[in-house]
């Protein structure tokens, strides 16, 4: 089946802005809510966000940010109007639900009891194109992360971009740039760095409780191969936009488990459970042995399992690398099942969090209190009103762009060790690996036409 392309429905920069701004004329008008419809959040102190993507994810994110009393959902944009066949097969996902949810919120706030401004999208750039909208949440698959943070900044918005950050390392490379360059703010939705347990734990580790740190272990779930060989192509389900879905990825058959949550197990939009449960597992190992910013210098195949051939997900079953920093502490990432959280080994005993929980080498350690004088990392206990708080203050909030990509290169380039079968190399600074070409070449994925981070605008 061949899908149309985006240049073939003719959506140019100069269709695009006419279209849009007609479009944004029309939905924003109805956004306008009554003064004093949120008692001291005035209207016009409110922060509007708009949601691009409201699958499996928003069903976390939404519901968090309408509940920041300084914010307001304006917008919703998904390219499935409404379906079933996410993380479980009772949840009703899509723009025109998320949509209902968003007017049903607001409607309980007013005297009428009914609210109809949120709109609704299938396309980003329609969203973009508002001027009324002063920050977005991405929390669309992998692949399309890069490209809707890259046009987002251009765009002049604040951005919200649910971990991983990346698809590759350049992709992470570019959004840095874009962010940096057009001064927008950027959280990666790396929640546990607004966990009260994971804040103790790190600073335990990092106020040396548990002596000279020795090795980090991040656990992480496993998953299965998919549908075995002989998997058929399924027709593309009405209100499903397929060909925009695909984006940058290379054209490839319909199938429901390569979309909506599954997308995570294909390497074509995603890095599988390393880059998923994985980046959270890795995130606080980073913040845990104060390495934000930058990687380890060595990665290395530990065993890694990955499906067999024509199954249909091609990203590892049972992730296993070891890697090493640059100050000799070693990193082991593992799929332990039920898996989740990080350890932390020193010369004095260790650290584990995983559940929200501590448990550690002795009550002594556990029971420790942090002095003034020692090191207390930053505080933030809601992820999303930390983001807020950013984009009023202008300040960096507590896991910003530059944090998110080194974190998310620990989890590429493990995926890339377990996939060439062999210890890499790799330069931190220049990030690029020493002295191997191959693996440089997986640092980036080719673009399918006609998307390009060059000209995410599709400019003529």
């Amino acid at each position: 089946m061949r899908h149309r392309s985006n240049s073939e429905r003719n959506l140019s920069r100069r269709t695009f802005l006419k279209t849009s701004a007609a479009t944004a004329a029309v939905a924003a008008t109805p956004c306008l809510v009554p003064r004093g419809l949120f008692g001291q959040s005035a209207p016009n102190n409110r922060i509007n966000v708009a949601l691009i993507g409201v699958g499996n994810q928003s069903r976390v994110d939404l519901p968090s940010m309408l509940r920041q009393e300084d914010a307001q959902v304006v917008a919703v944009c998904d390219v499935n109007r409404g379906s079933y066949g996410y993380a479980r097969p009772e949840h009703f996902l899509g723009r025109e639900p998320a949509r209902e949810k968003v007017d049903a919120h607001y409607a309980e706030q007013t005297r009428s009891g009914s609210y109809k401004g949120c709109g609704a999208y299938a396309d980003l750039r329609d969203v973009l194109a508002r001027d009324d909208v002063d920050a977005v949440m991405v929390i669309l698959p992998d692949h399309w992360h890069a490209l809707a943070t890259v046009m987002a900044a251009r765009a002049g918005k604040d951005i919200y971009c649910q971990k991983p950050m990346s698809l590759t390392v350049h992709d992470g490379q570019e959004m840095v740039k874009a962010v940096r360059r057009h001064e927008r703010i950027l959280q990666t939705g790396s929640q546990y760095r607004s966990n009260a347990v994971v804040r103790r734990a790190c600073e335990l580790v990092r106020n040396g409780r548990i002596g000279e740190v020795t090795r980090a272990t991040s656990i992480i779930n496993g998953s299965d191969a998919g549908p075995a060989p002989g998997w058929e192509e399924m027709p593309v389900p009405d209100g499903f936009d397929y060909d925009t879905w695909l984006g940058p990825a290379p054209d490839a058959p319909y199938h429901i488990d390569r979309c909506l949550y599954r997308f995570r197990f294909h390497l074509d939009y995603s890095g599988g459970q390393i880059t998923n449960t994985g980046h959270h597992a890795n995130d606080i190992v980073q913040w845990g042995l104060g390495m934000d910013g930058t990687t380890p210098v060595e990665f290395e195949d530990a065993g890694s399992v990955w499906p067999p051939e024509g199954h249909l997900y091609t990203t590892a079953m049972s992730t296993a690398f070891k890697a090493k920093y640059a100050n000799g502490i070693e990193l082991i990432c593992r799929t332990q099942e039920p898996g989740f959280g990080a350890r932390f080994e020193g010369t004095e005993g260790w650290i584990q969090y995983s559940y929200n929980k501590i448990e550690a080498s002795s009550e002594s350690i556990l029971e420790s209190t942090i002095g003034p004088d020692e090191l207390h990392l930053p505080v933030s206990d809601d992820h999303y009103k930390n983001f807020l708080e950013a984009v009023r203050s202008r300040e960096d909030p507590i896991e910003p762009v530059e944090v998110g990509h080194s974190t998310a290169s620990v989890c590429h380039l493990g995926n890339i060790a377990m996939r060439l079968k062999r210890k890499v190399r790799w330069d931190p600074e220049a990030e690029r690996f020493l002295g191997d070409e191959e693996a440089d070449s997986m640092l980036r994925r080719p673009y399918r036409e006609p998307w390009s981070l060059d000209a995410p605008n599709m400019t003529e």
